[in-house]
């Protein structure tokens, strides 16, 4: 059965979306941009600081499970501009020290609210 989750911890979803949802097994989270739990957008920082508060949103919506980011399974990176994957990949490396979960990085035509990066998790419980 399907159940919502929600933490003060990281951004409000606004919209017709959750923070992440899970069967108890499997936690989806919807795309994390870099907004501070007051709602800030940090699109004027660097992609390297964008993808910090992006993974710390994730970070924050696992732990209201009790789960940790080594518990993250696959990651969808959507990136503003593909020119940016190094230093993107260099913040995240910091997040994924060991045994990192798959990941599919791509280039779209515009992130929601002039973003640079959006990051969404699929995390196990086990």
């Amino acid at each position: 059965m399907k159940r919502v989750i929600s933490t003060d911890d990281a951004p409000a979803a606004v919209g017709a979306y959750s923070q992440a949802t899970t069967n108890g097994d499997l936690l989806i989270t919807a795309g994390q941009l870099p907004l501070t739990t007051d709602g800030e957008l940090l699109d004027d920082e660097s992609v390297a600081v964008q993808t910090q508060q992006s993974l710390d949103n994730i970070e924050a919506i696992l732990a209201e499970e009790g789960l940790e980011m080594t518990d993250v399974m696959k990651t969808t990176v959507f990136l503003d501009d593909i020119e940016d994957f190094e230093e993107f990949n260099e913040a995240y490396s910091e997040y994924f020290t060991e045994e990192p979960p798959a990941r599919s990085a791509v280039e779209v035509g515009n992130v929601p609210k002039g973003a640079a990066v959006e990051i969404e998790a699929i995390a196990v419980n086990e």
